[in-house]
Formats: C-alpha cells, sequence, structure tokens
C-alpha cells in the first residue's frame, strides 16, 4: 500500500501487565485527540473465559492507561449473529487502536480468513491507525502462523499454517515468533514459543528462502512506524531477526529503517541508537523484570540458604515469592503464571522436608524459626478466609514430614 501512515506494534507478551502500560499510553498519545480503542476478541473466542478476559482488558486500560476500551465481540464466524458480527466490523473501521491478545492463533485466522476483519484492520494501518498485535495474536499477522499448541500440546508433526500476510502487504516478509525467550519449561526447552531449539530449526528450514523471522522476547515490543519507515524497540527484551544463515539483535531503545526488515544488510542500514544504554540496568527496568525472572530470582535465594544453612534467607525468600504471587494477581499477571509460580512455591517447602529426612532428632529445633514463619503466614490466610493457600501450607508440610495440629490455643507442629 502507498501513503501509508498507519503502524503496527507487535508485542511477545505482557500486554496487559505493568510492563506495557508506558507503551499503550504513548501509542495513544501519538493519535492526538481522544482516539478510540478497541478490543478484538477472536483469539479467544472458544474460551469460556473470553469474556472475562476482554473485561480484564477494559480493566486494565481503565485503571492503568487511563484510556476508554471498547470490545469488538466477533467470537465466531459461524456463530456470531449476524447483527453482531455487523457492529464489530463497525467499530473496528472507526477505530483508532485496535489491541488483540490472548488465544489461539490458528483459531483466530481461521475464523477471520473468510471475514472483512483483515482488510478492515490493514485499511485503517494504512489510513493511521495502530494496530497492536500480542502473544497469540501476533502470531497471525505474519506470512505463516505457527500452530503452538496443536504441537505443543497435541503433538502434531512440525508444520506452518497460513497467516494473515498483514505483514506482506507493507512490504515486511516475515512470520512472527513471540515468546522469543521463554523459559517456563524450567528443565525443558521452551524458547521460540515453546518449540524449544532443537523443533524451531526445522520449523525454520521449512520456511521459504524469501521470509524472515522476527522472534520478540518476552515484555518486548516492536514499534513499526508505516509512515516514518523505521521501527523501534521498547520494553526489556530483544527482538530477534533471522534470514538464512543470518541473525541480527536488536534491544530495547534501538532505531532500525524498516528494509532491514525486508531483507537488506544491516551493516549498511542501522548503528546503534548513542542514547541506547546497554550496560547499566535502570530503576524503570528493574521494576519491570519479567515475572518469572524475580521468581527464579527468590528460588536462587532459598536455594543458597538452603545449602549454607540460612534459615533467615530460606524464610525472607519463601515470604517474598508469596507476596510475589500475591501483587501478580493484583497486577493482571497471567492466571497460568500465577498457578505455575504457587506450584513452585510448594517444590521449595518441599525441598525443606527432604532436607529434614536425613538430619538428626535435633533437627526440630533448627526447623523452629523456618516453620514458625510459615505458620504464621497460614495464620494470617486463614484469618483473611483464604483457606485454600492456608490448606496447601498444611498439606505441603505433611507432606514433607511435618504434621500440624490445630488447637484452640493455636497451630503446633512436630516431625513425624
Amino acid at each position: 500500500m502507498t501513503d501509508t501512515k498507519g503502524m503496527i506494534v507487535l508485542m511477545g507478551s505482557g500486554e496487559l501487565t505493568a510492563t506495557m502500560v508506558e507503551v499503550h499510553k504513548e501509542l495513544l498519545s501519538k493519535l492526538g485527540g481522544s482516539p478510540q480503542a478497541v478490543f478484538l476478541d477472536t483469539p479467544a473466542g472458544f474460551q469460556l473465559n473470553a469474556d472475562q478476559l476482554s473485561q480484564r482488558a477494559v480493566q486494565y486500560f481503565q485503571d492503568r492507561v487511563q484510556r476508554t476500551l471498547a470490545v469488538a465481540s466477533y467470537k465466531s464466524c459461524e456463530k456470531a449473529p449476524s447483527l453482531e458480527a455487523e457492529k464489530a466490523f463497525r467499530q473496528l473501521r472507526q477505530a483508532d487502536y485496535v489491541l488483540i491478545g490472548p488465544g489461539s492463533p490458528t483459531y483466530a485466522v481461521r475464523q477471520w480468513r473468510s471475514s472483512p476483519v483483515p482488510d478492515i484492520l490493514a485499511g485503517r494501518i494504512a489510513s493511521g491507525g495502530c494496530l497492536v498485535s500480542a502473544s497469540a495474536a501476533a502470531l497471525t499477522v505474519g506470512r505463516f502462523t505457527l500452530p503452538v499448541y496443536e504441537i505443543y500440546k497435541v503433538g502434531q508433526d512440525l508444520h506452518w499454517l497460513d497467516g494473515l500476510d498483514l505483514l506482506g502487504r507493507f512490504g515486511l516478509p516475515l512470520v512472527v515468533i513471540p515468546h522469543w525467550n521463554n523459559a517456563e519449561g524450567g528443565t525443558h526447552d521452551t524458547r521460540f514459543c515453546y518449540m524449544g531449539e532443537s523443533r524451531f530449526r526445522i520449523l525454520e528450514a521449512m520456511l521459504p528462502e524469501d521470509v524472515g523471522i522476527c522472534g520478540l522476547d518476552e515484555h518486548t515490543a516492536l514499534l513499526i512506524d508505516l509512515g516514518k519507515q523505521e521501527a523501534e524497540i521498547r520494553g526489556i527484551g530483544r527482538v530477534v531477526l533471522r534470514r538464512g544463515r543470518s541473525e541480527t539483535v536488536l534491544k530495547k531503545g534501538d532505531r532500525v529503517p524498516l528494509n532491514v526488515f525486508q531483507g537488506t544488510s544491516i551493516d549498511d542500514q542501522w548503528s546503534p541508537s548513542p542514547s541506547t544504554s546497554r550496560g547499566t540496568a535502570t530503576a524503570e527496568d528493574m521494576e519491570a523484570v519479567p515475572f518469572w525472572d524475580r521468581l527464579h530470582a527468590l528460588e536462587e535465594r532459598f536455594t543458597a540458604g538452603l545449602e549454607s544453612g540460612d534459615s533467615k534467607e530460606v524464610t525472607n525468600a519463601l515470604l517474598e515469592l508469596d507476596h510475589a504471587i500475591w501483587q501478580a494477581g493484583r497486577d493482571s499477571e497471567n492466571e497460568e503464571f500465577i498457578t505455575q509460580s504457587r506450584d513452585l512455591l510448594r517444590e521449595l517447602i518441599v525441598l525443606i522436608g527432604a532436607r529434614l529426612e536425613p538430619s538428626s532428632p535435633n533437627s526440630a529445633d533448627c526447623l523452629a524459626p523456618l516453620v514458625t514463619e510459615l505458620l504464621t503466614l497460614r495464620d494470617d490466610y486463614r484469618q483473611n478466609g483464604r483457606w485454600q493457600e492456608a490448606d496447601e501450607i498444611r498439606d505441603t508440610l505433611f507432606r514433607a514430614g511435618l504434621i500440624v495440629e490445630d488447637t484452640p490455643g493455636g497451630s503446633r507442629w512436630r516431625l513425624k
């Protein structure tokens, strides 16, 4: 398209977390006036909690971005009533800012392919609007779409599906891979959007030579300004461009001309911005450290304390981990992340029990400060009606070899 004025923004994750608040604010302010912002719910349209996800986005914009966000509801091309579908299309045609996020990329592409949605989005971008495609939705805008769930969970053979190729309409022959640096797997490789390196190398070899790969770290945004013909990296991670055997890594604050994404040699087109700091983390960066980075840091503190016999360090690490989980709920962090982090908390408590097993009978005296702190935390949960968390602490201590008894005088504990 010629005379394009708008923007395409790709986010690797975190589109509804603290990391991207300032990015949303900046993008909306660039539109001027009172831009109409819309959330398109199609990627999660098959989920029973689709409306809750939409409401979460609305609340996030109201509380954190201080903007109104409407919902364009188009959950299914087959099941959506004609009136509801036309209303969604009209909202998109009038929108200055369209946000699309979590769900299934292959489901979304299937619903949109036979609808006016791709043409509407391309038209809005061309006329000066801003499309923010994040997480699952980021997978849909390229030449091909990676069927993540089908491969990672169902076990289908490695393959690509045709994407919407919105980027291709604007001269960017790419596939987009969010969650590039994912580390949720712990002991197994979940980088490259849960594929791991060995599988992703095979997938990469399946792509045509003229199609590049744009990998987005979590909590990282690529701002593509089609009017200025340049892109900027925001957030706290990297954007990785791969084409053939070459790889280019872009970091926060870097600005590059768009022809770099079209395969032009980067050596002739770009040099790091002199204002970009690469060596020292700012206070803003530290506050925006991804959720799992914080948890892994606490896990390392716990392990170090356990190895050195520092019960105070072990206790503090567990209490800070509990606070981090509580804060993540208030910050609308990914619900699956919160569930997994609670599993981590229980695993660490079990480690304490495993360390106890070969110990002497006097271990109870050594453990008393730690267990007392955990029981105090359990009492706080009970007083605040958080019965599930309280029961989990009791049950986890039991599995670790400690018995908790509730008496009129308070909670008591003993070794099995």
